[in-house]
């Protein structure tokens, strides 16, 4: 489905992705991992349009990304969830969740009823300024406005950073819920336990390059991985 080969980028004069290549078939959740500066956010904001490659291709359904605009992305149905949540803090939940469909032309109604099953909490604030919100609800705002652009892919760029181990356990079960009804995950996470044990494939990121993959319950049994990224 989404297929990326030979990618590196520069950013800020640095290579900060350097010559990978992977793949995310449909239907999965996949997962990068890695420690801070390895590349992964680099890696997403290059999907998504925001960054320049320096070499390589990124297709989509055998479609080429790379010189695409972030609304051409978007309508083709890949979209991302921001590090930091970055919700508009003076606008109403509702209206952050319209803006999330800001290139659709066609009803909201069902898929504004989609986000509040998922997430009840935001139905019982929809008229509150998103500024208000806690931290945990800020993420489900993020991921419920991206989901408004009926994504086929959704990117998730560190979901758990700065929440309670509670709300990190409810945030990868909407992750696993989202994926049940058909869209496929490219999750980045710090918290490498919780990703692997989510994740149908992993990809390990040091320094740009990918230096380890395989099935995440398998990476969860390396030792490799149980000494760098699990504590043990």
């Amino acid at each position: 489905m989404l297929k990326i080969e030979h990618l590196s980028v520069n950013y800020g004069g640095i290579e900060a992705v350097r010559d990978i290549s992977f793949e995310v078939e449909d239907g999965a959740i996949v997962t990068l991992i890695g420690a801070n500066g390895a590349g992964k956010s680099t890696t997403l904001r290059t999907i998504a349009g925001l960054l320049k490659p320096k070499q390589g291709s990124i297709t989509y359904n055998g479609e080429e990304l790379v010189g695409k605009s972030t609304n051409e992305i978007v309508s083709r149905g890949i979209t991302l969830v921001p590090e930091g949540r970055r919700v508009f803090p003076d606008m109403t939940v509702l209206e952050n969740l319209k803006i999330g469909a800001y290139l659709r032309k066609d009803n909201l109604d069902a898929d504004i009823r989609w986000v509040y099953d998922l997430f009840p909490r935001l139905e019982e604030r929809s008229w509150q300024a998103a500024g208000t919100l806690s931290g945990g609800e800020q993420q489900m705002l993020a991921v419920g406005r991206a989901l408004m652009s009926k994504p086929k892919v959704i990117m998730m760029d560190e979901p758990s950073l700065g929440l309670a181990p509670i709300i990190v356990q409810g945030i990868f079960e909407i992750i696993k819920e989202i994926n049940r009804q058909g869209v496929t995950v490219l999750l980045i996470e710090q918290n490498a336990n919780m990703a692997l044990h989510t994740a149908d494939f992993a990809y390990v990121l040091e320094t740009g390059r990918i230096t380890m993959s395989g099935p995440g319950n398998d990476l969860l049994k390396d030792e490799r991985i149980k000494k760098a990224y699990l504590g043990k």
